[in-house]
């Protein structure tokens, strides 16, 4: 079953795990969680694939990590304008 929760919470969910722990074990561990954002949604497993470090020596290294990886639906509020161009 796929568990569905906030971005806000994913650090709760990084601190199941024991660390330190490669970025193919991660990913699967991860992989029936759907983050949801602001405007949108994604697989948590998915994006920890796409992060270049190949291990996370702690939840907080993870968490890092996954900002870089991150779609621009994650953050804001939907509809907000980036501004002009």
């Amino acid at each position: 079953m796929t568990e569905r929760i906030k971005i806000n919470r994913v650090t709760n969910v990084l601190d199941r795990v024991d660390y330190p722990i490669g970025r193919d074990d991660a990913a699967a561990e991860f992989d029936d969680v759907t983050l949801i954002f602001a405007d949108g949604e994604t697989n948590l497993g998915e994006l920890i694939a796409n992060c270049d470090r190949e291990e996370f020596g702690s939840a907080d290294d993870l968490d890092t990590e996954l900002n870089n990886v991150m779609p621009i639906e994650a953050v804001g509020e939907p509809g907000q304008s980036d501004g002009d161009a």
